[in-house]
């Protein structure tokens, strides 16, 4: 115990593994050269480089307190966990809510029943020359296992109960492939002990040897089972089933999440796409090729690992040279030492996949070029997602229904149980899991009454949320007027025209919306050009309230052009119809005639929400697929009781610090703008803040919300009421109702919510297919003095405001 009555390690476990290992003294070591760092596919720098978040831990040393950084370590030392980032404002005390009825749920989570509590080392571990391939880098490192004793190694941290004499260890092991003699350095970072954050990578790197041992293969973060794949030869394309997993501290224990995920790797690799362009039509294939690749996710063969194509290089080919250790190699020669691979194309073009902030900090090149030959394509082509038959298929294999998903977890889990390699490892670090998914109670929040217009102004919005035919014999809540308005079709399309106008005019009426008949423009074809052409002339001749303009398929760039045309450059509410349902059916023609209604400024629907002066702000990022550096920020905020009017404005940016400056000022605009609609300042602002990676909350919550929060102080002379919530739609968590999906309304604030956070899992949507995905809120900062379940029912109430479908959706309307 140090001074201030604090426990220091002093690396006695209170339990060892089945094998020790005896003290191993350091071994003499031959000075070895710097590694020049050339851009080659998919290496990496020094792995220490790849620690570098440690470096601003804290540790102890009898009672002193200094950094860990590299090649200061000394003595045994103990990580500390209290910079662990805590997003629970500490005003709360308890999260839980209380409205609606209490019922029993599982998860797709597993109890931890007993787990590693020793004492356990912390070392770092750097080869020379570097290895990139995890699986080589412990295989380098296997033979010396009777000197080191039982540990568990990711490629880059190792863990072992057993202490290393002296602190710094060097081995030498030959490689395979070149017979290259590779020096291994194992070094001390520090002490472990229970209850240490660092102590869960422990377990999940555990879990991640038990799924290597069920004969799984990585492919990226994630374990693939090859042996289960389904093949589409027509398509040349393969579904691989997997496993996601992760172990985590949640309220109160530690739990682990496992998840079904899908890999579609296409049997065609970047060259045989390359080739299909030039043959296709040889004057624009680089314009082609490119525009098709640009932005796609391939897998290269020799290390199983994924790359964003962020650019092409036709000026260099796998004949171009870089300098590694000092020499001039081309990636012919590279490739056929480091993978033992032939490039067989020297000639082709070479892939760019430029490196993210963080993988740069951690050693790798800025752009790492990638050679076509080596990497399958991976995703679905615009010619996949245009053939209905195969993504019905496709649906089928990737779309798991809650109860068959349970069943493969569950059997997930016993063939953990029953795999010899596996039970060995977990026994020899202490470690079971629960045969059972973790269960626990959630609340069924109370059905939200739709509000409407005429004689019966409030109706239920149903148990499967989706109040759709009761818009049909009822008046929208506020209705506009759709008078002078045009429909552009083709005119290959133009016999189901007139049935569709009857169809429109019709639902109108039963909604008391009056659609007056429309002026109808007939196009020769669907090019976006006559589309450009026929939108200009309409306009200026005809000034229209209102444009339907009807396209023959979903293709993204026609959609974007009548867009551009219509509400950028020319600013008239338009509404965009695919051919196939024009007059298709009454529900679909009632779809539009509400979004029309919301388009022209009228309230399709509202619903109670007792927070009077209350703005909600809805913020998300949408990130540039051709060019990684721009992204736009897209805001919008209520204006109005009914919370069918909205301010709106999108500012581009190129970093966080100036999205988070742009928002500020944005969400200060939307005040004003407030206050003139309704004489006063919004006096509550809750902002569903969207976009946010788990990587990118500390700095959301250490400077993002610090700037909105300044920037409001200076508008209102103090910090208003405001609560800052984080929405995350792309989540592992599944919950379960009696092996199905939860009914909507299902919220969960206990058991597999964090002991950090202020969050909460609601499943607001009610889904016909598939499992259905609840949607994580994690609030960050709350001033408003409401407790938990009213904001809980505030997120809900969102839920249902999103006028393009009359049902609930996934997240918070704005």
């Amino acid at each position: 115990m140090d001074p201030k009555g604090r426990v220091i390690a002093r690396g006695r476990a209170r339990s060892r593994p089945a094998q020790q290992a005896p003290q191993q003294q350091q071994q003499a070591a031959a000075p070895s050269q710097p590694i020049s760092r050339p851009n080659v596919p998919g290496e990496r720098g020094d792995a220490s480089s790849l620690l570098k978040p440690l470096s601003q831990m804290t540790v102890r040393d009898e009672g002193s307190e200094q950094q860990v950084g590299r090649g200061n370590i000394r003595g045994r030392r103990r990580i500390n966990i209290e910079n662990v980032l805590k997003t629970r404002p500490s005003t709360v005390d308890n999260k839980k809510g209380t409205s609606g009825k209490s019922i029993q749920l599982t998860s797709n989570y597993f109890p931890l029943i007993t787990k590693t509590d020793w004492c356990l080392y912390h070392y770092r571990v750097d080869y020379a020359p570097d290895e990139d391939q995890t699986n080589v880098r412990k295989m380098l490192l296997r033979p010396h296992k009777d000197k080191i004793g039982e540990y568990i190694f990711d490629g880059t941290m190792m863990f072992t109960s057993n202490r290393l004499k002296p602190d710094v260890v060097d081995f030498f092991s030959v490689r395979d492939t070149d017979k290259q003699n590779i020096k291994i350095t194992v070094k001390l970072v520090g002490d472990l002990m229970m209850g240490d954050g660092h102590y869960l990578q422990v377990y999940n790197i555990l879990m991640r040897q038990c799924l290597k041992n069920l004969k799984l293969q990585l492919i990226g973060r994630d374990h693939y089972d090859a042996a289960a794949k389904s093949s589409y030869d027509d398509l040349k394309l393969e579904v691989w089933p997997g496993y996601k997993t992760s172990i985590r501290q949640h309220d109160p224990s530690i739990l682990m999440c496992a998840e079904i995920t899908h890999k579609i790797v296409r049997k065609e690799n970047a060259y045989e796409l390359y080739t299909k362009h030039i043959n296709y039509d040889p004057s624009k294939y680089k314009d082609t090729f490119t525009n098709e690749i640009l932005g796609s996710v391939i897998l290269t063969c020799y290390n199983n690992k994924t790359y964003r194509i962020d650019d092409i290089d036709f000026n260099n080919s796998p004949r171009s040279t870089f300098t590694r250790n000092g020499e001039q190699v081309s990636y012919i020669t590279y490739m056929k030492e480091k993978y033992n691979l032939r490039v067989q194309y020297p000639n082709q073009p070479m892939l760019v996949h430029k490196a993210k902030e963080r993988e740069i900090r951690a050693g790798m090149s800025e752009l790492i070029y990638l050679i076509p030959e080596f990497c399958q394509l991976t995703g679905l082509s615009e010619e996949m997602r245009n053939d209905f038959r195969f993504t019905r298929a496709l649906a089928d294999k990737t779309r798991v229904s809650a109860k068959d998903r349970v069943k493969r977890l569950l059997h997930l889990n016993k063939r953990f149980l029953e795999e010899p390699k596996v039970v060995e490892d977990l026994k020899k670090w202490n470690m079971s899991l629960s045969p059972n998914l973790v269960q626990f109670k959630g609340r069924v929040l109370p059905k939200e009454n739709i509000l409407l217009g005429g004689r019966t102004p409030i109706v239920s919005s149903g148990p499967n949320v989706d109040w759709t035919n009761s818009l049909r014999s009822n008046p929208m809540r506020l209705v506009m007027a759709l008078k002078k308005w045009i429909i552009v079709y083709p005119a290959r399309h133009n016999q189901g025209i007139n049935q569709f106008i009857s169809q429109l005019i019709k639902v109108g009426q039963g909604m008391d919306f009056p659609i007056s008949q429309p002026l109808q423009h007939e196009i020769r074809d669907d090019k976006e050009q006559t589309y450009i052409n026929e939108l200009e002339h309409v306009i200026s001749e005809r000034d229209p309230n209102f444009i339907i303009c009807v396209v023959s398929n979903n293709q993204s760039s026609r959609y974007s052009t009548i867009k551009k045309k219509c509400c950028v450059d020319r600013a008239v509410p338009n509404q965009v119809v695919v051919a196939k349902n024009v007059a298709k059916n009454m529900s679909i023609t009632t779809k539009i005639a509400i979004q029309i209604n919301a388009k022209l400024g009228g309230a399709p629907w509202s619903v109670e929400v007792p927070l009077k002066g209350l703005m909600v702000v809805g913020f998300d990022v949408s990130h540039d697929a051709r060019d990684k550096g721009k992204s736009f920020g897209a805001m919008v905020a209520s204006m109005d009781e009914h919370y069918s009017r909205y301010y709106s404005i999108v500012t581009p940016h190129t970093n966080g610090e100036e999205m988070s400056n742009e928002l500020s000022l944005n969400i200060v605009k939307a005040a004003r703008k407030f206050q003139m609609k309704n004489g006063t300042l919004p006096s509550r602002i809750v902002l569903y803040r969207d976009g946010v990676g788990e990587g990118q909350i500390p700095y959301v919550y250490e400077h993002e919300l610090e700037f909105v929060k300044k920037e409001l102080a200076h508008l209102y002379g103090e910090i208003p009421k405001l609560c800052y919530i984080i929405v995350t739609k792309r989540i592992n968590t599944r919950i379960f109702y009696n092996d199905d999906n939860p009914p909507p309304g299902t919220v969960v604030d206990d058991c597999i919510t964090s002991p950090e956070k202020y969050d909460f899992f609601l499943v607001s949507q009610s889904v016909r297919q598939g499992t259905v995905a609840p949607t994580g809120y994690n609030i960050i900062y709350d001033s408003m003095g409401i407790n938990p379940d009213k904001i809980q029912r505030l997120s809900y109430k969102m839920t249902h405001l999103y006028y393009n479908w009359s049902g609930t959706v996934r997240v918070p309307a704005p």
